[in-house]
């Protein structure tokens, strides 16, 4: 019973759809660049999962994403990207954030197929 109830709470990253979190990633792309190592108003994307909040290098981050300590999960970036200021108060991400689940689980999903280095 445990165990379903873990289940429950967190939601099954496989149904997300990487053409539709494509089509989502338009908002963000004029910030964040996810094929090259290259920084504008907001950090790349390249290598985001399991890297360290505030640590790409050359860019300038807020002092409250640079000591977040936020490791980039599925998990850590569904919260973030549901509301980037109330889930770290201080960030200077202008966007407002993505309120439908779905929305972000397909993002998510596109971020981790267009993200990963390999």
């Amino acid at each position: 019973l445990a165990v379903s109830s873990l289940l429950i709470s967190f939601p099954v990253w496989a149904d997300g759809d990487p053409e539709r979190g494509e089509r989502i990633f338009n908002r963000c792309r004029s910030c964040h660049e996810v094929i090259r190592e290259r920084n504008r108003n907001g950090p790349h994307l390249v290598g985001l999962f399991g890297r360290l909040s505030g640590s790409v290098e050359g860019f300038r981050y807020s002092k409250a994403m640079a000591k977040a300590g936020i490791v980039w999960s599925e998990e850590t970036l569904d919260g973030y990207l549901e509301n980037p200021r109330a889930y770290l108060k201080g960030t200077r991400m202008a966007f407002s954030g993505l309120r439908d689940g779905q929305d972000r689980e397909d993002l998510i999903e596109y971020l981790k197929k267009i993200t990963v280095v390999d």
